[in-house]
C-alpha cells in the first residue's frame, strides 16, 4: 500500500495556509508511526514496538522518544528562481506549524535536487529514502519531471511512497506529480503518482479564462482537471480495498472536473471529493 498524497494549489508556507499545513503534518505524523515499528532503534540495537502518543511524533512506549517526524523539502520546481528561499521559507512553515500545535518533535532538511547531477547525490537519495514528508514547492511546471525522470531520486522516492511516507507538492510542485502537466513548450508527462488527473493550480486566479479548452488539446483522453484554490489542497490517504479518499483542507475550494465536464463538483474544508486515483 502506497503512502499519502497531497496536492496543493499554491501560496504554498505564507499566512493563511495554516489549514493545509496541519493536514500535512497530520499525515506524516500516521506515517512515521506506521513505519517505525520496523524501524530499528539505534541505541537500542533492536526493533521496538512504537505508537503515536496524542501529543504527536514517534515513540516507543519503553524507551521514549525515539525520533522526529522527518521531513524534506525538495526545491526542483524552483531551480530557476531561488531554491534555497523557497526551502528555507519551507521549513520555517513547517517549524512554525509544528511548535503552535500538537504535532510533536519534527526535522526538516533539505534535499537539493536541481539538475540531472543533483538528483543523483547519495545524500539527497537517502534523505527521501526516510523521509516521512516529501514535499515539493513550486516554481516552474516542466522543472520537476525533467529534472528527476529516471533518476536515483525518483526511484527513492517511489519507494518511500510505496513504504508509507507522504509525497506532497505544490503549485508547480502539485502539477509535477500528477499524470499530466503543461508548460510552455506544451504538456508532458508528469510523475504519474497521481493518473487520471491533472492539476490546475492558482485556480481562483484562472477559473474565468479558457484553460480547460486550451488544456484538453495538450493532454491524452481520460484526463480529468483538479482546480485548487491557492492556500487550499487535498489529501489522499490510504483506504484499504476502497482506495483513497480525498479531503480538502484549506481557506479555498477544490474544484474537480471529470473528463468533459463543462462544470465542476466543487468540495471546501473537510468535504470529501471522489477522484479517479
Amino acid at each position: 500500500m502506497s503512502g499519502p498524497i497531497g496536492l496543493h494549489g499554491g501560496g504554498e508556507y505564507l499566512p493563511g495556509d495554516e489549514r493545509f499545513l496541519d493536514a500535512l503534518l497530520e499525515a506524516a505524523a500516521r506515517a512515521a508511526s506506521g513505519k517505525a515499528a520496523f524501524e530499528t532503534d539505534d541505541e537500542a540495537g533492536d526493533v521496538t514496538g512504537h505508537s503515536l502518543e496524542p501529543a504527536g511524533g514517534v515513540v516507543d512506549r519503553g524507551v521514549g522518544w525515539v525520533r522526529p517526524i522527518r521531513i524534506v523539502i525538495v526545491p526542483t520546481a524552483a531551480a530557476r528562481g531561488r531554491p534555497d528561499l523557497a526551502a528555507a521559507t519551507g521549513q520555517a512553515a513547517f517549524e512554525r506549524r509544528a511548535s503552535a500545535g500538537d504535532h510533536g518533535r519534527i526535522e526538516v532538511s533539505v534535499a537539493r535536487i536541481v539538475d540531472a547531477e543533483s538528483a543523483t547525490d547519495p545524500d539527497h537519495v537517502g534523505r527521501i529514502l526516510t523521509a516521512d514528508l516529501v514535499h515539493f514547492p513550486g516554481g516552474d511546471p516542466d522543472l520537476i519531471p525533467a529534472v528527476l525522470g529516471g533518476s536515483p531520486a525518483l526511484s527513492a522516492l517511489r519507494s518511500a511512497w510505496h513504504g508509507g511516507t507522504v509525497v506532497a507538492g505544490a503549485s508547480a510542485g502539485a502539477m509535477g506529480l500528477a499524470e499530466w502537466t503543461w508548460t510552455a513548450h506544451g504538456g508532458v508527462r508528469g510523475l504519474g503518482f497521481v493518473p487520471g488527473i491533472a492539476v490546475v493550480p492558482h485556480y481562483d486566479d484562472v477559473r474565468r479564462t479558457r484553460w480547460q479548452a486550451a488544456l484538453d488539446d495538450l493532454a491524452p483522453g481520460g484526463i480529468g482537471y483538479l482546480g485548487l484554490d491557492e492556500r487550499t489542497g487535498v489529501i489522499a490517504e490510504p483506504n484499504g480495498s476502497t482506495g483513497r479518499s480525498w479531503r480538502v483542507a484549506g481557506q479555498g475550494a477544490a474544484h474537480w472536473f471529470a473528463r468533459g465536464a463543462s462544470s465542476p463538483v466543487i468540495a471546501r474544508h473537510g468535504d470529501v471529493l471522489d477522484l479517479p486515483a
